[in-house]
């Protein structure tokens, strides 16, 4: 259960970083979306961990375990860079020289590197249409962790509960410590990265 728990904690952290930048730009998230942001992220996680299950079935257990841990340890590291990416963007963009493509594509890249590009409407209301597409968007990492994960005999059942659970609490946090956590402007998501590789070493 610890390890279905602490993968839940890695999975909910982008979601608690994007609701502080929502907080930040005044953006109100409702109920209904709330549920939809945590419901795509715990299914995402969940049908990622069945589905490395099955394959494990066919590969034996110790190479299982020694692929899962690479894998969860190479998205760790790419986390971490895709935190100073985003970091380096950001200070880029707050100067204006940075443009970002309207098409499907620049859509994508820019929901992955500001997570408040979900407002299409600039309604200042993250609509569950929006929420959906913001969920989509960050589920990538859950994917990779979720296949990479199952190899170490999380139940994915429980993973998606807990993940469903703490992706809730962690969007009610990031409502009420978002002011606080902004005013540091730094991209926290790196520490995500050192809690996959943290996990690659001790929870498999």
């Amino acid at each position: 259960m610890y390890n279905e728990i602490f993968l839940a904690l890695i999975v909910s952290l982008d979601t608690y970083l994007a609701a502080v930048a929502y907080c930040n730009s005044g953006i109100k998230i409702p109920l209904l979306s709330m549920s939809v942001i945590s419901l795509i992220s715990a299914v995402v996680l969940g049908i990622s961990l069945e589905f490395s299950d099955f394959i494990g079935s066919f590969i034996p257990s110790d190479l299982c375990r020694i692929c899962g841990t690479v894998v969860i340890i190479s998205i760790g590291i790419i986390t971490i860079f895709k935190s100073i990416i985003r970091s380096i963007t950001k200070h880029i963009s707050q100067k204006g020289e940075l443009s970002v493509r309207s098409d499907k594509y620049g859509i994508v890249l820019k929901l992955y590197l500001d997570d408040t590009a979900a407002d299409f409407d600039n309604s200042k209301i993250l609509s569950a249409t929006e929420a959906a597409a913001l969920a989509l968007a960050s589920s990538l990492d859950s994917a990779a962790t979720g296949l990479s994960s199952g190899f170490s005999g999380i139940n994915p059942l429980t993973a998606f509960l807990f993940t469903f659970t703490a992706g809730f609490i962690s969007i009610a946090m990031g409502n009420i410590t978002g002011k606080k956590i902004s005013s540091l402007k730094h991209d926290f998501s790196w520490v995500g990265g050192i809690m996959l590789i943290l996990f690659a070493f001790f929870g498999i």
